[in-house]
């Protein structure tokens, strides 16, 4: 079966969640002073620039349960990040959307660190067979949304640069685009500017995307937090979901 780059991440991400929807089901235990800006480009005056976290420094950074605990956490291996590296777009102004959407990030960080984030479903299974706990979590999984979060470091004005590059693409890219990635091409068929406040400069987009011939929509929150930036991109298998709004805020707190 042919699937593009962003469903097979979808179906990637949901054999990692299955597990951890059953085991949900089944019962056991685990172990601003705020500027705003949206997709139009308001945002505060830029802050001075500050010198680049360590990889280390991210991943004391980077969300874990503790912060959510109503979720559940998945960190991608390498070798599937690498798949991801060298996403590319058939308008060439579209590149930092298409880097965002693949790989995390509007443009190249000198570190970063990503997780892959998923609401657990509320409600107990208490008495159900075991046949019964499956088809409940499979049924869970089609409404749920996975969001992947990336935080990322950079030099000087670095990200300061990565969230003008994004914001231009968002204005000049708004009719669509193509994102090619390991081989396949996913139509980006409209990118539709949305609103999202915190750090300092923030920029947030609805996607609709042609997944096998059917409207899908997705949501994009790129934020910058001096010299990192943090990207959230939330898709869901049953093709409708939400903006991560509960997951930027936690991780942008986590920022201080």
């Amino acid at each position: 079966m042919h699937r593009t780059p962003v469903r097979r991440a979808a179906v990637a991400a949901s054999v990692v969640s299955l597990s951890l929807v059953l085991a949900a089901c089944g019962g056991s235990e685990d172990d601003k002073k705020d500027s705003k800006g949206d997709a139009k480009g308001s945002s505060s005056a830029a802050a001075p620039s500050a010198k680049a976290l360590t990889q280390a420094e991210l991943e004391k950074l980077a969300l874990t349960k503790d912060d959510l605990k109503d979720h559940e956490f998945n960190t991608p291996k390498a070798a599937d990040l690498a798949k991801t590296k060298g996403a590319t777009s058939d308008k060439p102004e579209c590149k930092p959307l298409s880097s965002a959407l693949i790989e995390g990030a509007p443009a190249p960080s000198t570190a970063a660190v990503m997780r892959q984030i998923m609401p657990m479903p509320a409600g107990s299974s208490t008495g159900q067979t075991e046949e019964q706990k499956a088809e409940a979590a499979l049924k869970a999984l089609s409404t749920l949304s996975f969001t992947a979060t990336t935080l990322n470091s950079y030099e000087g004005k670095g990200a300061e640069d990565a969230m003008a590059a994004l914001k231009k693409a968002g204005s000049e890219c708004a009719g669509g685009f193509s994102v090619s990635a390991a081989g396949e091409t996913t139509k980006v068929t409209k990118v539709a500017p949305a609103t999202y406040s915190g750090g300092d400069e923030a920029l947030a987009y609805t996607l609709t995307m042609d997944m096998d011939g059917k409207p899908s929509e997705t949501h994009l929150v790129t934020v910058r937090k001096g010299s990192t930036v943090a990207n959230f991109y939330t898709l869901s298998i049953g093709g409708k979901t939400e903006q991560p709004k509960a997951i930027a805020d936690a991780q942008l707190k986590k920022l201080g």
